[in-house]
């Protein structure tokens, strides 16, 4: 009789639905007592201790009884036989009855390792099919982690022996609740086995069906390894024992995916189950007497939330089209931060708010006044909420940011393809324009819950429908790209819902941590990184942010505050290497308030006939050597090394500030290869003599370095990734483009703190030797910000172009684009 599948219909949908099946049958194997710590007590506020809420004494009775039975159990003395099987079956007794037991502090690692799983579980068949299949290296990584779980144990059972041998208590301990977490993570995992019956890869063509007889989910290796290893860690817990034990279990859990027996999905649950039976055997059964470390509380209590610290706050990153970070910029150039990391956005309302408390506190001080005041003014009323949270305090909360609207008609054909030719519009996300009527209609918010913040920003976004490229475009094209001659077809109509940032983070230590789709700003230049910038739709990625600067130990202080960045996604709309992944870091420093310099690294790897294997993926972090002397099977990807620094000139230092982005292709860094190296230096004058209210900006982006392998096959480009950097068919860099050169100036009147005119000018050209003919263009353009009432805007912009480029069309070609845009704003308060 054939059993009912969800998946066979429905396959997605089936893995969204099971990550909310699986999270429940996980917090199976959380023990009943989940918040409560063996060997201590947990401090509650005074006026909790001294409640008279009947329901309060109840539970404190109750804790108090859970507190000494856990005293009274690890005092035992722990002995092979008949009482470890008692263990067991307490353990689990406490593991199938714990999900009544959740409680809403848990969410702190209960959502997280959800949203993981169902993050694993979407992208298990992609992650699957990118993995090598020879048949030798399969067997390499079953055997492996065979070994490696026959290992373990061996060295467990040493262990006790070793103690039994020496009349060490400890070390016999260890032994035994490691065989016993052993027994709690297979039993567990053989129930969930037969209950999901998941097909392993490589069967179905590696959908990873449940519920089909199958036994994939979760890993036994990876429980076992994970659970010896947690009470190994528990009670030896050194750094060392650490690093061995967990890495040992690491190894194990990857090589069952490698090897094709199992799905990240399967091999990750099964790593917090194996942890979570270790954390039970000990919390439930070791001797404090003994040593050993303390047993973790897994809960956030509730108690201590309105005490939180900004550190331990989920905060939600400020869009980098938002009209804050023109106000914030001025202020750093008017030398109101002393930390502020100019090269890396976005920042997050909560770091933005210690900022403005920051130019406060110079002001105060004596700093400049007049236009900085009225800067500072505006953004004290924006962040007021966060600034209250500077001290401490609760950030339970959800805010409508802004609805908005905007319509664009672009008069002339205008140039879509920044990869080969160039761009009407820049820096905006992606979204597609046509000659004609262009609309977006969006909205944007989010909601913090302590550690937590989630944030959503959707559109609804039309574009017209474009006549096809000539077929002598699209042979030209693929001869740039070295690619084969794709047909050319109409540019349909788009009208389309889209996300643009929608992300779920976790804040630990000023360290957030997020999932989703996120847009990044890595350079002190405002014209567009070089290396990752917003022209593109945001990138899903996973990614670790250090929210806040911080100081590295030692001589290293010296350096100064530092902030550290790092992501690993997926590009999409690939066509000759679909589906790649994309990963990168960056590291600023400011050894002074007048200087900033960063150092960043993005790699684009796998892909679809590149498998992503745990060598290639560790070369693609770690090696510095060229191409040239890498094989395909050891070829790293396609590494990017970033340069950028700020410097507030002297004499000069509320006045001007000059600044410099650069990158390198297979170069560790720009600085090491020069003559290969793409730069954008650019110069900003606050403000001009006798004219406080004026600002100037110039900026000139260079790709056409001066070595390269040949007409744009160098900066933004691969022998193997022919779209290298572009996600959705858009480039992610600097709009110059592949062998560009350009100049972009801006000046801004700053009628008001936020109510301002700006004008602009930008020109390019590119290298005739990549494009037939060359090519330029250039753009005036006029923008105003007016802010009406409390908590509007409307945003003004026309821009005339003109460009020529002779593979395009015969003769210049001109267009004027005019955009008009309302937004409100429920939770700024203009003036």
């Amino acid at each position: 009789m054939r059993r009912f599948s969800i998946s066979d219909t429905r396959p997605q949908s089936s893995r969204l639905f099971s990550a909310l099946l699986l999270l429940l049958l996980t917090a199976g194997t959380v023990p009943e007592s989940l918040s409560a710590a063996p060997q201590t007590a947990p401090q509650l506020p005074q006026q909790e201790q001294t409640s008279s809420d009947p329901k309060s004494d109840t539970d404190q009775e109750d804790s108090a009884k859970n507190t000494k039975g856990q005293t009274d159990q690890a005092s035992r003395e722990n002995t092979l036989g008949l009482q470890t099987i008692k263990n067991i079956l307490r353990d689990q007794r406490d593991i199938w009855a714990s999900p009544a037991h959740v409680r809403l502090g848990h969410a702190d690692w209960l959502v997280p390792f959800g949203g993981l799983t169902a993050g694993f579980l979407v992208t298990d068949r992609d992650a699957s099919l990118h993995l090598p299949n020879s048949p030798s290296t399969l067997k390499h990584y079953r055997d492996f982690s065979n070994y490696g779980l026959a290992g373990m144990g061996g060295a467990v059972g040493g262990l006790y022996l070793w103690g039994r041998a020496t009349h060490d208590a400890h070390k016999q301990e260890t032994g035994i609740l490691s065989g016993e977490a052993v027994a709690n993570a297979l039993l567990v995992t053989e129930v969930l086995k037969f209950a999901t019956g998941r097909e392993r890869p490589g069967v179905d063509a590696s959908h990873g069906k449940f519920w089909q007889g199958g036994d994939s989910f979760p890993s036994g290796h990876a429980a076992m390894s994970w659970a010896a290893a947690s009470v190994i860690a528990h009670e030896y817990p050194g750094l060392f024992t650490k690093i061995l034990a967990y890495g040992a279990a690491s190894a194990i859990s990857i090589s069952r995916v490698e090897g094709k027996r199992h799905f990240p999905a399967d091999a990750f649950v099964s790593s917090g189950i194996g942890w979570l039976a270790g954390w039970q055997a000990y919390r439930a059964h070791h001797n404090p007497e003994l040593g050993g470390s303390a047993a973790e509380d897994l809960s956030d209590s509730p108690q201590t939330a309105t005490d939180r610290m900004p550190s331990a706050m989920g905060s939600p990153y400020v869009p980098l089209d938002s009209w804050i970070y023109p106000l914030l910029d001025r202020l750093a150039a008017l030398g109101l931060f002393d930390d502020a990391i100019l090269g890396m956005k976005p920042w997050t309302r909560l770091e933005c708010a210690r900022l403005v408390s920051e130019a406060g506190d110079q002001l105060q001080d004596g700093g400049p006044e007049t236009e900085a005041g009225r800067l500072y003014d505006s953004l004290q009323r924006e962040f007021s909420s966060e600034l209250s949270l500077l001290g401490g305090g609760s950030n339970n909360s959800a805010h409508l940011e802004s609805i908005y609207a905007r319509a664009t008609q672009i008069s002339g054909p205008p140039l879509t393809d920044g990869y080969h030719f160039g761009q009407t519009l820049i820096n905006d996300f992606g979204r597609p324009f046509q000659r004609g009527f262009n609309s977006v209609d969006g909205f944007s918010g989010w909601a913090t819950a302590g550690r937590w913040v989630v944030y959503l920003r959707g559109e609804y976004q039309h574009s017209p429908a474009a006549p096809a490229i000539s077929s002598q475009v699209a042979t030209a094209i693929a001869t740039m790209d070295s690619n084969p001659v794709f047909p050319p077809g109409l540019v349909a109509e788009r009208n389309q819902a889209r996300l643009l940032d929608a992300y779920v983070g976790l804040n630990v230590a000023n360290w957030q941590v997020s999932y989703g789709q996120e847009s990044e700003w890595w350079s002190p230049n405002h014209s567009g990184p070089l290396l990752f910038s917003d022209n593109a739709f945001p990138v899903r990625m996973f990614h670790i942010n250090r929210v806040s600067p911080f100081h590295l130990p030692g001589l290293f202080r010296l350096l100064g505050p530092v902030r550290w960045d790092m992501f690993f996604g997926t590009l999409q709309g690939h066509q000759t290497s679909p589906g790649p992944f994309f990963h990168g870091e960056k590291m600023s420093f400011k050894p002074t308030r007048n200087l900033e310099f960063g150092f960043s690294r993005t790699v684009v790897l796998g892909g679809a006939g590149l498998p992503l294997t745990i060598d290639r993926l560790l070369r693609s972090y770690f090696s510095v050597s060229s191409v040239k002397n890498e094989t395909p099977a050891t070829d790293p990807g396609k590494r990017t090394g970033g340069f950028d620094f700020s410097y507030r000139v002297p004499f000069l230092r509320n006045w001007l500030t000059i600044y410099t982005d650069s990158l390198a292709d297979d170069d560790p860094s720009p600085l090491a290869a020069p003559r290969r190296a793409g730069f954008n230096p650019g110069m900003y004058l606050s403000h001009f003599p006798g004219l406080s209210k004026l600002d100037l900006r110039v900026e000139a982006p260079l790709t056409n370095s001066v070595s390269k392998n040949g007409p744009g096959r160098y900066i933004y480009w691969d022998g193997f990734y022919h779209d290298l950097y572009t996600n959705r068919g858009v480039l992610m860099g600097n709009w110059v483009g592949r062998d560009g050169s350009g100049i972009q100036a801006t000046s801004r009147y700053w009628l008001s703190a936020r109510n301002a005119i700006q004008f602009g000018y930008r020109h390019a050209k590119v290298d005739p030797q990549f494009v037939p003919g060359g090519g330029t263009y250039n753009d005036g353009s006029v923008r105003v910000d007016f802010w009406a009432l409390r908590d509007w805007s409307a945003s003004a912009f026309v821009q005339y172009e003109q460009w020529k480029f002779p593979l395009l069309a015969s003769s210049l070609q001109k267009n004027v684009t005019t955009s008009v845009q309302l937004s409100y704003w429920p939770q700024s308060h203009a003036h």
